[in-house]
């Protein structure tokens, strides 16, 4: 009976240990994050600063584009998913099983080489720069200057919110493509000739940002759609996310210190500034 009530003592007693042990793994379980580059920049920073509320929580933030957060958060690989996107907008996704969790607004613009000299197109004419209608910045009241396209590879959240509102059905010509908002910004500021586009947050003064129709592409003009290029910033997680993921996320999405100053200061668009609201279909409509 003795060796009966000590056999158990010790079964008690592992279960607690490993019990314990269990949830401060869970507890300090890193929250993996891929996806949107450009939303890298603020769920970096807000890492940072939920960290310095939750010492032991680890935080991995990747890029990749929207399409592979989108599909690596599908899959399990990883607990968030940024997309630039809703879901329901890329092939292979399966919106039904995941949650959306929208963090802010981006507004996107296109950029030329600051040799050019342009500073300013028509939807039309940048709709025809970028489908090998015109093919020297002479032809736009620029330099004699062979126009050298740079895109954005598929599965880009910024190339598709840049499709969405600028090529819309029309065929893109063949350009060179890169993986990211950074690896954009450095090519058109080194190339000659070279237009791209970015997200606000990298726009830098090493090229110019165009307006189009007279338009400067800036935050306030994103809220009331006078700058049209703009998406929502999601992130997306299954459904039955974990409780750490969870508070990261409410986090980011609730807390005044990245609402209300952390988004504007990276040239981000809080939601509660918006005045006009989108749907997946492109549909705006006041808010």
């Amino acid at each position: 009976m003795k060796k009966y009530n000590l056999l158990w003592a010790f079964v008690a007693m592992f279960f607690v240990l490993t019990g314990c042990s269990s949830s401060k793994a869970s507890h300090s379980s890193t929250i993996q994050v891929v996806g949107s580059s450009a939303m890298q920049p603020i769920v970096e920073m807000g890492a940072h600063e939920y960290r310095k509320e939750n010492l032991e929580q680890k935080i991995t933030v990747q890029g990749g584009g929207s399409g592979t957060g989108l599909s690596q958060v599908q899959s399990g690989a990883v607990d968030i998913g940024n997309s630039d996107i809703f879901a329901s907008q890329q092939k292979g996704i399966d919106e039904k099983k995941l949650k959306d969790h929208k963090l802010a607004v981006i507004g996107v613009a296109p950029i030329v080489n600051k040799d050019v000299g342009v500073t300013n197109v028509t939807m039309t004419q940048l709709q025809k720069i970028f489908t090998g209608k015109y093919t020297n910045w002479h032809q736009l009241g620029g330099i004699n200057q062979d126009i050298v396209v740079i895109d954005r590879a598929s599965g880009s959240g910024t190339r598709a919110i840049f499709d969405e509102g600028v090529l819309k059905n029309s065929k893109r010509m063949k350009a060179q493509e890169q993986d990211s908002n950074g690896s954009v910004q450095h090519m058109v500021a080194d190339t000659p000739g070279a237009i791209s586009y970015v997200s606000f947050p990298y726009l830098k003064d090493t090229f110019v940002a165009l307006k189009i129709n007279g338009v400067t592409p800036s935050p306030k003009n994103v809220t009331t759609n006078k700058w049209t290029l703009w998406g929502y910033e999601h992130m997306y997680t299954k459904k039955d996310l974990s409780k750490q993921t969870n508070a990261f996320i409410k986090y980011l999405v609730t807390s005044d210190k990245i609402q209300e100053k952390l988004l504007s200061r990276l040239d981000y668009i809080s939601i509660r500034d918006m005045e006009v609201k989108k749907d997946q279909n492109g549909l705006v409509t006041p808010k």
